[in-house]
């Protein structure tokens, strides 16, 4: 167990990593977008490029950001029943969760986005706009992202599995949003 603990940890620090690049990507997007608006008003030059680096930003926050997201216990829930049990049946409430639909989604989503995102750097796919970006750094991110959120997937399960069997310690405080 000491193991995969270890292992949860590089796979927590991995996540935190890419998690920084999407952090960063929403400032990113926004200077791009108001520099974007303000050429297009202010001088009346626009440029495919420029909307579809948005586009390409906007999946890569998503994309890169939910492993992260997932590790802050900060992902979407039904909180109807969470809130209302003690902390052992959350983490039951956790493991099946993972195991019965996070993992075996995500891993099929991540095999299934790779042949796209290989078909599309093979052939150098390139947007059909007129001064377009190519597409296969995009397509990149939705393997990668499932993946990575596969991953944190594992590592959470081996948390709560550790928290279950005693060995350590899960912090599974969870808040309802405000509504």
């Amino acid at each position: 167990m000491h193991l995969l603990l270890r292992i949860s940890r590089w796979i927590d620090a991995l996540c935190s990593a890419v998690g920084q690049v999407a952090s960063w990507l929403v400032l990113l997007a926004c200077v791009v977008s108001a520099g974007n608006a303000f050429s297009r008003y202010a001088f009346s030059i626009s440029s495919n490029a420029w909307l579809e680096i948005q586009w390409y930003m906007f999946a890569g926050i998503v994309l890169l950001g939910a492993a992260v997201t997932l590790r802050l216990n900060e992902h979407v829930r039904v909180d109807l029943v969470y809130a209302s049990v003690g902390e052992r049946m959350r983490l039951w409430i956790d493991v099946f969760g993972l195991v019965l639909f996070l993992l075996p989604a995500t891993a099929i989503l991540t095999w299934m986005t790779w042949p796209h995102f290989v078909d599309s750097w093979l052939h150098n796919e390139t947007s059909s706009n007129a001064g377009g970006l190519i597409r296969w750094p995009v397509k990149a991110l939705l393997p990668a992202g499932f993946a990575l959120l596969t991953l944190q997937g594992l590592s959470e399960l081996v948390k709560r599995a550790a928290a279950l069997a005693g060995v350590t310690q899960v912090d599974i405080d969870y808040h309802r949003p405000l509504q």
